[in-house]
């Protein structure tokens, strides 16, 4: 029997939906922010860029918090409140990403004048429409989660699981 102090990983959650979409998430986002990262970029994709590593964060401490049933070591929102706390952050996540994904769709239409073969310079078109596409998947994840985690809450459910 562990102890209390113990790690021990939750199983059952690397096999759940909010598992599985964290981990897609994790993957959408760091596709979008190695994309960005990797060029050039400025003015507002500063803001997206933002957003993305900032919940790319939470959502990697979030995710081993719960994997490592430590979510009552969290105050406040620990415990009890997780599934409301967890509905609460995907809600925003969402909101925010979404904003991203308005950010970068317009970034990638100021530069859909390069996108032709016959241009020869260096264009961001190509990396700020991955950008979008990891943005808009990002998103979506999201989303997914908090509509999950509000069923679990309506329900009544404490548990994340």
């Amino acid at each position: 029997m562990p102890t209390p102090s113990s790690l021990s990983v939750n199983r059952d959650y690397l096999k759940s939906l909010p598992g599985v979409v964290r981990i897609l998430q994790l993957i959408s986002g760091a596709g979008f922010w190695i994309t960005i990262a990797s060029n050039q970029y400025g003015g507002s994709i500063h803001f997206a860029l933002f957003v993305v590593v900032f919940f790319w964060l939470l959502t990697l401490v979030i995710y081993f918090l719960t994997l490592l049933d430590k979510q009552e070591l969290v105050p406040i929102i620990g415990g009890e409140s997780w599934v409301l706390a967890n509905v609460i952050y995907d809600a925003m996540a969402t909101a925010l990403h979404l904003a991203a994904v308005g950010i970068m769709i317009d970034k990638t239409n100021s530069y859909s004048y390069c996108n032709v073969a016959t241009y020869t310079l260096y264009c961001l078109y190509n990396a700020y429409m991955a950008a979008t596409i990891f943005a808009c998947l990002c998103s979506l994840f999201y989303l997914i989660s908090a509509i999950y985690f509000s069923y679990k809450k309506c329900k009544g459910s404490q548990t994340v699981i």
